[in-house]
């Protein structure tokens, strides 16, 4: 037989938003991955993506094994998957499994469900490359920011009324049209919500940009005399606008929650769901998709259109959007993530150092094992030969194939395994 589970080489993204050097995550996985690469102190080391996407397809690390990427040698095994996986997603594996390391603000956007996505993909196909949705998860590698979901009203509606250039760009009538909406009528908070968010992402360019430049000067002044500037989310703003100056992205910070996750903590960003990602490091799974729609915070193709009419405008409190995790009840070492969409779960199995042989179990579904901390020797029968586990390994499982893990490291070790439960 050949092998069925084997060491992968990830390809990195230097997108310029990546953290620098060996500030970043990514850069210091790989850098203990393999000791060959050689890490460029000045180069943003932003993404790592584990998984078959054609402009990132992992590299087998086996010579035994004639295909040289995951994705060929899944196309030739399509058993691997799993059988459910396999009939329910066409032979692909349905997941990309990414580590992320942010240094500066992603742009705002959102990801279509599979009805818009196929409708923008036929109309749109040079800006919406696929028909897929595209659900992500992301988990706290560091203590991770971002910006996901609408605020409370009330929280919106105190930053209109302290952040004057806020509400010149929305317009007094629309202002008033949230202010007055009650908590009794929640679709006409979200209609009121709407025409707000449309107002600001679609105000005049030169207008939004004097108004920017108004509120940046005042809350300069204000901080600079030692006043609180929160009443106007003072501090974040001074740092997105440093980061894109003039950008319309600016003023989203007062509609959208500010999501902090410790180290394990995770969000999941559903269809339709507004987020930006803003600092740290974090894993991340998504659907198999390049579909997004932009809006801000970027130098890239902005669809300020689309994204009005398909965002989810639902209130709720920045708590709500921590998704939590799950203790498997089959082995307390096991914490699962598993988000209401098909397309894939994460596991984060930590390890303590009084256990020194451990099975990473069989399942029906083909998996991607990154090893964060800790080193063990892996045994497999369906390896060629015993693979060395340290940080910044990754490998890949096939289905219905198990691992045990000889443990070597004073302190234990923490894993994430990416896979799809169907």
């Amino acid at each position: 037989f050949p092998p069925a589970v084997f060491p992968l080489s990830c390809v990195v993204q230097n997108y310029s938003w990546g953290k620098v050097g060996l500030e970043s995550e990514v850069a210091k996985l790989v850098a203990s991955g393999d000791p060959l690469v050689q890490i460029q102190p000045d180069q943003p080391y932003a993404e790592l993506w584990m998984g078959t996407h054609p402009r990132g397809d992992a590299l087998i690390r086996d010579n035994r094994i004639p295909q040289k990427t995951l994705g060929r040698w899944i196309s030739d095994n399509p058993a691997c998957l799993g059988a459910k996986v396999k009939d329910a997603f066409q032979g692909q594996l349905p997941f990309l499994f990414k580590v992320l390391s942010v240094n500066t603000a992603l742009s705002v956007q959102a990801h279509p469900n599979k009805e818009l996505a196929a409708k923008l993909h036929a109309q749109f196909p040079e800006h919406y490359p696929d028909a897929n949705h595209k659900p992500e998860m992301a988990i706290a590698l560091t203590p991770f920011e971002g910006m996901c979901g609408f605020r409370p009203v009330e929280e919106i509606v105190s930053f209109l009324q302290n952040v004057p250039e806020l509400r010149a760009l929305i317009g007094e009538v629309a202002a008033e049209q949230l202010e007055r909406s009650g908590s009794d009528d929640p679709r006409g908070v979200s209609a009121a919500l709407r025409v707000c968010f449309t107002r600001l992402m679609k105000s005049e360019k030169k207008f939004f940009v004097d108004q920017l430049n108004v509120l940046v000067k005042r809350i300069s002044q204000e901080a600079a005399e030692g006043k609180d500037t929160s009443g106007s989310n003072g501090d974040l703003l001074l740092r997105l606008h440093s980061q894109y100056p003039g950008d319309i992205g600016c003023f989203t910070i007062y509609f959208l929650n500010l999501v902090r996750l410790e180290p394990g903590e995770a969000m999941f960003l559903g269809a339709n769901e507004p987020h930006a990602y803003l600092h740290g490091d974090c894993v991340e799974i998504m659907a198999c998709s390049d579909n997004t729609v932009r809006a801000g915070l970027t130098p890239k193709f902005i669809d300020v259109l689309t994204l009005c009419e398909m965002l989810n405008y639902t209130p709720a409190p920045s708590s709500s959007k921590i998704f939590p995790a799950v203790q498997s009840q089959l082995d307390p070492n096991v914490y699962l993530y598993d988000p209401p969409v098909p397309d894939f779960t994460i596991m984060r199995i930590e390890i303590p150092a009084s256990i020194k042989l451990y099975l990473i179990s069989a399942m029906d579904s083909a998996s991607i094992l990154l090893v964060i901390q800790g080193t063990a020797v892996g045994t497999s029968t369906a390896a060629a030969s015993e693979m060395s586990l340290h940080r910044g390994s990754v490998l890949f499982i096939s289905a219905n194939e198990s691992i045990s893990l000889h443990l070597s490291s004073p302190d234990g070790m923490l894993l994430f395994r990416a896979c799809c439960l169907l």
